[in-house]
């Protein structure tokens, strides 16, 4: 019996593409069973051992049902084959056991690691966000502003607003996230704060980006801004670090640098003129050293140097935002746009940041 396209594909074609989509349509095993790890504290475990670890002393010290036990070289398998644990080969008395050691990818779900990045993970692949990515096509259909708000009937701030539990999950992940960011810009990029004596962070949440900044830059009043009900009840831990209640939708505080990292992927063209605008209004000029920092993704720049990941990441992160928030990634073309629509007159990108660019405006 002749296939379909039979003359068209030869048979390699036709099982490569029978092997793309079973590829695809899988995929979601792995960010599930990475979760399932770091839910059990797979990462932590291993690195409190000290050393690596067999597969039975693994399963002794797990919070498992250990009638269960037999399913765990199943779910390491799966997290050895993408990267996030090395195999090892442990001599006993008399045979060679198999183990685990972290790579540097499972070390970014440590716990107590300042650049530890697993509430972004338990966030992003929370049932709350995850149903809505069933409601893609039916959200294609209706009059809805997001899928998230075809799965919920109501926005994700909204939502984010009422429920305390997604409130707490989306501020840990934000901070865990500037506590990554913090620790490579202000090691790799801190001239970028050379002789700012104010800062603003616009959306900065709990203030973990401006409390790095601040106690890197102890002359510098670094400020925080973001809704009354995330900043609420936060102090600055030092002399130069304060909060402020507000929306930036209506006024922000005045400084010599608003900062807004990863903001305005959040929101429509209009908005962040809108949110731009009023930064600009703040600001001194440029010979005073007025600027925005702006660190958000920027597609397809020097795309050359770019490995197929992070090509793969800006683009499933616009989807995200798609999805999530009505908002988008931009290509440079379309942050210019946004730049000289709110009223400034040049920019600078600095792509220092793997899939996310640094971006200087200036007034």
């Amino acid at each position: 019996m002749a296939l379909p396209c039979e003359e068209e594909y030869s048979t390699h074609e036709l099982l490569n593409a029978h092997a793309q989509v079973w590829n695809q349509i899988f995929k979601f095993i792995l960010p599930m069973s990475l979760k399932c790890a770091i839910e059990l504290n797979i990462p932590d475990i291993i690195k409190n051992h000290g050393k690596p670890m067999t597969l039975s002393e693994l399963i002794g010290v797990l919070p498992i049902n250990k009638a269960k036990s037999h399913y765990i070289h199943r779910l390491m398998r799966v997290l050895v084959h993408s990267k996030f644990f090395n195999k090892v080969y442990i001599e006993g008395e008399n045979e060679r056991n198999e183990g685990y050691w972290l790579t540097p990818s499972s070390n970014l779900l440590l716990k107590d690691s300042p650049l530890c990045v697993a509430p972004l993970v338990l966030l992003v692949l929370d049932p709350v966000l995850m149903n809505p990515c069933n409601n893609i096509s039916e959200w294609l259909a209706d009059d809805r502003i997001t899928a998230f708000e075809t799965a919920h009937g109501v926005t994700f701030w909204e939502k984010a607003k009422t429920v305390t539990s997604l409130n707490e999950l989306f501020n840990e992940a934000m901070a865990g996230d500037a506590r990554f960011v913090s620790g490579l810009v202000l090691k790799d990029c801190d001239k970028l704060f050379e002789g700012v004596e104010s800062l603003v962070d616009v959306g900065g949440g709990t203030g973990m980006m401006a409390k790095a900044i601040a106690d890197a830059f102890p002359e510098m009043k670094c400020t925080v801004l973001d809704l009354p009900h995330v900043v609420s009840g936060l102090e600055g831990s030092c002399s130069n670090l304060n909060y402020v209640g507000g929306d930036m939708f209506e006024a922000i505080p005045a400084a010599d640098v608003v900062l807004l990292k990863w903001i305005l992927h959040d929101w429509k063209d209009e908005d962040c003129i809108k949110i731009l605008r009023n930064c600009r209004e703040v600001i001194p000029e440029k010979k005073k050293g007025g600027k925005v920092i702006v660190i958000d993704i920027v597609l397809g720049y020097n795309e050359e140097d770019e490995d197929d990941t992070v090509k793969e990441d800006q683009i499933f992160y616009d989807i995200a935002m798609m999805v999530f928030v009505n908002g988008k990634e931009r290509s440079e073309k379309e942050w210019e746009k946004l730049f000289l629509d709110a009223g400034f007159s040049s920019y600078k990108i600095t792509p220092t940041l793997g899939v996310r660019s640094i971006i200087e405006v200036f007034p």
